[in-house]
């Protein structure tokens, strides 16, 4: 047996047992009793930490928020596989906040947070080859399922060994979900508890909301700073030991294993290269040497290759023969699109990265680059380590904006337009499947790109093709844009990368290039033509790495496999159909797709961008609390008319066109769009605060509620077959179950009785 088989075997064993294991400790419903089994020694009520207080309330809130965003943020980057269904992070929390709130009279068992924390330091971090290559070649036993492309993921034919690669990944997948449910369950019994006994439900709630809030502003701050997962983790430890302070046993138990967890993520990954952590995803840097000379640096993003910057000054390259593999350096792939465009006066490069296209067009005579880079810590890593220093030069002027956001607004025009391997190694956002460059190719922004192309320019698209079928789409975008099929063509492959090149123009303006007889005898022995049948991306349907519309095999296998998880969660720890509040779990799920088309819609006005995400997760609080407020003053409002001013706020939603919202200035859009889009979740909170007043603020509502969310995340999907506008119809369609219930026998049919008084 090979040594990554034994670690397979022993992580899945081991993965299983444990979460077994720390969901029976709820299976006995103990609400006063210390119990007698030995770990009972760390469990505890809120009376041991001193019973209710605003402040603790605050600590609660803030701590569940920000563990939230980390392990979100953490497992995504470590773990590959999460890295393309973000959202199932998202849900293994709702999962275990959940659990919690219907848990929140029983005993809190300490262990059930610390020991998944602890397990998945283990997973991440321990320094064992075999392991790592396990956590590695996760995501490759999903290659039979080739309709949504993954980076460095191989297509392969749909067989039996395929199939059993895919259950692999499960077996892998489930045990990590059900460690980060684990983790949150102690944290929603103490904030359900609590939420239960604040003297002002209303308040109590607002005050969860706000330290919410604060939570995830505290992880924003963190992540503007670049700072890394021990940071996250310490702030998160040292939360946690203050809540528990009171208990020496769990005071000094979390401490402990704080420390060790802490330790586990100081050890360095690879000796010989530098990790940081953008706001974004985990860099690695590494230098690479040729023959005792550093010639180049390779860059990781999420432990997978992403960029190389390279030298290719005429210095460098004369002293160095063999260092471009025979291909002449005129037609190497940074260089290329210089013999259509020689000396241009004007040149905009999207996704600039570490600065190798804007080093090849100062080169090749550009008087001005604007060169746009989404990520700030990707351009610091340029301006600090490029060769050739491109983003000191003058005729540079540099700007960390999302790409599609940049063209939506700018109108200046170009000669030259470069797409330059413009591509995502991550989601926008743990609420959306949305990734950071999906609204950059869509007909919409290759139509708002050509915009900016002068006359006279040439327009080039520049990406790095693994599926016949995504060339193809590139393909099909041009020639709708530019009413011509692009010139297609692959560079040769010699450090940093090679490319497909898409090369489109108005007129006559490549003809006129190929008048050159060497590059049309390289055009003749390089280009291709793409003819694989495909659908077009557009903002509603904004899927580039998916081949057609539907619901891909994986994303239905995975939301499976988690549906059957969750079931057999909530039946091995007492809970049946009949324990959950449904109204409320519908509310729950409206809700989350509420967020979810929210937070797509703001990515594609303002791009697709960390701070957008923060901003608009922010923006959504501050309606609940106006919501709160609202309901708070005036308890008399009634509750039906709030559910067809709801219904009038989504159906608006639906009617108004995004390409209404585009507007100027900035100030402006984000009015109007927050006034559009976030209307409906002002009427939704006031229906969801009624209710939860109405039953005393329960924390078996509640958690009602955040399983209904959890639904949600998976529904959100939905959108990969119909689009991002369609989630209101389902979202429609929920909340009228949600009016339906309020009497159903689930719900709470004595708050009805003469509702509006």
């Amino acid at each position: 047996m090979s040594t990554q088989l034994a670690a397979f075997l022993i992580v899945a064993v081991a993965g299983v047992a444990l979460s077994v294991y720390l969901f029976s400790l709820y299976q006995e419903a103990d609400e006063v009793g210390q119990g007698t089994r030995w770990v009972d020694r760390w469990s505890f009520v809120p009376q041991d930490l001193g019973g209710f207080s605003y402040q603790m309330l605050v600590l609660v809130s803030v701590l569940g928020l920000f563990i939230e965003l980390l392990l979100i943020r953490w497992v995504s980057s470590e773990i590959r596989i999460f890295a393309y269904f973000k959202n199932f992070v998202l849900i293994a929390c709702f999962l275990g906040f959940g659990l919690g709130f219907h848990f929140c009279r029983r005993r809190i068992q300490l262990l059930a947070a610390i020991v998944p924390l602890f397990a998945l330091c283990l997973l991440i971090q321990l320094p064992w080859p075999a392991l790592r290559g396990v956590i590695r070649d996760l995501p490759l036993l999903l290659g039979v399922f080739s309709e949504v492309h993954i980076w460095g993921i191989p297509a392969l034919d749909f067989s039996a060994g395929a199939l059993l690669n895919l259950g692999a990944a499960m077996v892998i997948s489930v045990p990590i979900f059900a460690l980060v449910s684990l983790v949150f369950v102690p944290l929603g019994q103490l904030l359900g508890r609590y939420l239960g006994e604040a003297p002002h439900g209303i308040f109590g709630y607002t005050v969860d909301v706000l330290a919410s809030l604060a939570g995830i502003l505290l992880f924003t701050l963190l992540s503007f700073l670049y700072q890394p997962p021990i940071v996250w983790l310490g702030v998160a430890g040292a939360g946690l030991v203050l809540l528990l302070w009171k208990r020496p046993i769990l005071r000094w138990t979390s401490l402990t294993v704080l420390v060790a967890c802490l330790s586990l993520l100081s050890l360095r990954e690879h000796p010989g290269s530098t990790v940081h952590w953008s706001p974004y995803q985990k860099l690695s840097l590494t230098p690479i040497e040729r023959n005792g000379e550093l010639t180049a640096y390779s860059l990781l993003t999420n432990s997978m290759w992403y960029q190389e910057i390279v030298d290719l000054s005429p210095e460098f390259v004369a002293s160095h023969p063999g260092f471009l593999l025979g291909v002449p350096i005129e037609f190497n792939a940074y260089n290329l699109p210089y013999r259509f465009f020689p000396d241009p006066p004007s040149v905009l490069v999207l996704g600039a990265g570490m600065g190798n296209d804007v080093a090849a067009a100062l080169r090749n005579g550009a008087q001005r680059v604007v060169a746009v880079e989404i990520d700030p810590l990707i351009l610091e890593l340029g301006r600090e380590f490029h060769f050739e220093r491109p983003y000191d030069s003058s005729r540079v002027e540099v700007l960390c904006d999302d790409a599609r956001s940049y063209v939506q607004g700018s109108t200046e025009q170009f000669d030259l337009i470069v797409f330059a391997l413009l591509d995502s190694h991550t989601t926008a956002s743990h609420f959306s499947n949305i990734r950071i460059d999906n609204y950059v190719y869509t007909i919409e922004a290759i139509r708002a790109a050509r915009r900016l192309l002068k006359p006279s320019g040439v327009f080039i698209v520049k990406f790095q093709v693994d599926h016949p079928w995504i060339a193809a789409r590139l393909q099909k975008l041009l020639t709708n844009v530019f009413g011509s099929a692009p010139l297609e063509l692959q560079a040769e492959q010699t450090h940093g990368t090679s490319g497909r090149f898409f090369f489109s123009s108005f007129g006559r303006n490549l003809a006129r290039s190929l008048e050159d007889e060497e590059l049309r005898s390289y055009v003749g022995r390089r280009a291709i033509a793409s003819t694989v049948p495909v659908t077009m991306t557009t903002d509603d349907w904004p899927y580039f790495y998916q081949q057609q519309p539907g619901l891909p095999a994986s994303v239905i296998a995975v939301s499976l496999v988690l549906v059957l998880l969750c079931g057999i969660a909530l039946r091995g720890t007492g809970l049946q159909g009949r324990s959950i509040e449904w109204h409320f779990f519908s509310l729950g799920a409206g809700f989350m797709l509420l967020e979810t088309q929210i937070v797509s819609k703001m990515a594609l006005l303002f791009g697709t961008t960390w701070l957008t995400n923060s901003l608009v997760i922010s923006a959504i609080l501050l309606v609940i609390v106006s919501a709160n407020m609202l309901v708070e003053r005036l308890p008399w409002v009634p509750v039906r008319p709030t559910y067809l001013g709801l219904g009038g706020a989504i159906l608006l939603t639906w009617l108004i066109p995004m390409q209404w919202l585009f507007l100027d200035p900035v100030w402006l859009r984000a009015g109007v769009a927050a006034a559009v889009l976030c209307l409906p979740v002002f009427f939704a909170s006031i229906i969801f605060i009624d209710s939860f007043a109405k039953v005393n603020f329960r924390g078996p509502a509640l958690g009602s509620n955040l399983l209904g969310a959890l639904i949600g995340g998976m529904l959100e999907s939905i959108s990969l077959w119909t689009g991002i506008r369609s989630l209101l119809v389902v979202t429609a369609v929920l909340y009228l179950a949600s009016y339906l219930l309020r009497s159903g026998p689930s719900g709470f049919r004595e708050t009805l009785q003469g509702e509006g008084t």
